[in-house]
């Protein structure tokens, strides 16, 4: 017997992730570009605003909400904030590692598929486009450049709390890409970071329009962990990390 039409069990995997609490964007796109037949389940972590001290709090709670996503018994567990995942070049790892001790559950970060995607991709120079504030888009930067990858240009909304940046029009992040692209030529990839912004319905149009691949968090996410499962499924409508 199948499930009934628009209903997704998860029957090929089911993925748990962690996102921030005044998140209500990563979920909407993430069941988009999961493939059918995967599904993910979510629990929060409490983050509302872009301070050192509330991302590095976010991450406080991972046992806890790591243990809870474990009854459901997914395959993975996705750790799903870009900006707590590349404060620093170590973060990440940290965050994988406590996960699995907790869960006893192979985990991820978003930091981990925004490397991964760009290797497979060859991208060394790239535009970065975010909504966050400055030191937040800064430290991203950073974790960028630690890992070989130069900005070479871009920009910040200096939005601050996940409730903001859902409101962010999808146009003017599309606006935020092409005048990036336009003042600083030559890079490989348009990067719209943040699991927080609506920008999966700009990737095909900005990659039609800018001629290279667009990558947003949550398309990285989806993509990343799909294959981690070892599924090698085309999405189509989401650009050319997911036909990859």
């Amino acid at each position: 017997m199948t499930a009934p039409a628009g209903i997704d069990y998860g029957d090929r995997g089911r993925i748990g992730f962690l996102v921030p609490s005044g998140n209500s964007v990563a979920e909407p796109e993430l069941h988009a570009m999961l493939p059918r037949g995967v599904t993910g389940l979510v629990t929060r972590l409490e983050l509302r605003g872009s301070s050192e001290a509330e991302l590095l709090k976010m991450a406080e709670g991972l046992e806890a909400a790591a243990r809870l996503l474990a009854d459901a018994q997914p395959a993975l567990i996705g750790f799903h904030c870009t900006a707590v995942s590349t404060f620093a070049p170590a973060m990440a790892e940290d965050i994988r590692r406590r996960i699995e001790a907790a869960a006893g559950l192979p985990a991820c970060a978003t930091a981990d598929g925004i490397v991964t995607a760009l290797a497979l991709l060859g991208v060394r120079r790239l535009l970065l486009v975010t909504p966050y504030i400055q030191p937040v888009h800064d430290r991203e930067i950073g974790f960028l450049a630690s890992h070989g990858i130069e900005t070479i240009g871009g920009g910040c909304l200096g939005v601050a709390t996940n409730a903001e940046m859902a409101r962010i029009p999808p146009a003017t992040i599309a606006a935020q890409a092409r005048a990036a692209a336009a003042a600083a030529p030559g890079a490989a990839a348009c990067f719209i970071s943040c699991t927080a912004i609506r920008s999966a319905g700009l990737i095909a149009p900005l990659e039609a329009e800018l001629g290279m691949p667009v990558l947003t968090s949550n398309q990285i996410m989806a993509w990343h962990v799909t294959r981690r499962l070892g599924l090698a499924d085309a999405v189509p409508g989401f650009g050319a990390l997911m036909r990859r």
